[in-house]
Order: C-alpha cells, then sequence, then structure tokens
C-alpha cells in the first residue's frame, strides 16, 4: 500500500524523514499532489506494505491517504483539518 502523508508545514515532514529514517522505514520527501491539497507543500511517500499506517500519526501530520483506482482516498485526518 503506497501512503501519502501530509503534514502541517515543511518542518514536520522534514523532522518525519529524519526519524523514519533513523528507524531504517524507506519514505521519501515529495511535493504534495494537487488532488490533495495542503498546508504545506512537501509530503512523505512510503510504502505501509502489511502495516497499519496509523500507527505512525504524529501530531504533525494532517492527512495519510492512499492511491486507489487513480484517487486517493483519505484513510486518516486530523480534527479540525
Amino acid at each position: 500500500m503506497n501512503c501519502v502523508i501530509t503534514f502541517f508545514n515543511h518542518f514536520g515532514a522534514v523532522r518525519y524523514k529524519r526519524e523514519a529514517d533513523r528507524f531504517g522505514w524507506k519514505v521519501q520527501l515529495s511535493p504534495v499532489p494537487r488532488a490533495l491539497s495542503s498546508s504545506c507543500g512537501t509530503c512523505v511517500l512510503c510504502d505501509c506494505g502489511s502495516d497499519d499506517p496509523m500507527q505512525y500519526i504524529t501530531d504533525e501530520m494532517e492527512q495519510i491517504a492512499v492511491m486507489e483506482n487513480d484517487r486517493y482516498r483519505t484513510l486518516w485526518r486530523a480534527a479540525g483539518s
């Protein structure tokens, strides 16, 4: 499962990437797809595989989405966003 994680600000995306690298997770920073629009222009792309992506939620995240049938489906969105 390819997850797109958006953040409220660029710093949150960069910090998440650093932490992911520290734990050996394979993630990359990327521009946020237009279809997801975000406060921050940077997102993290990762392969959630069989993991439950909800276990990786931080206070700096805006949403977690996956691509299905050429459309994004939101798995989780922060309250108030």
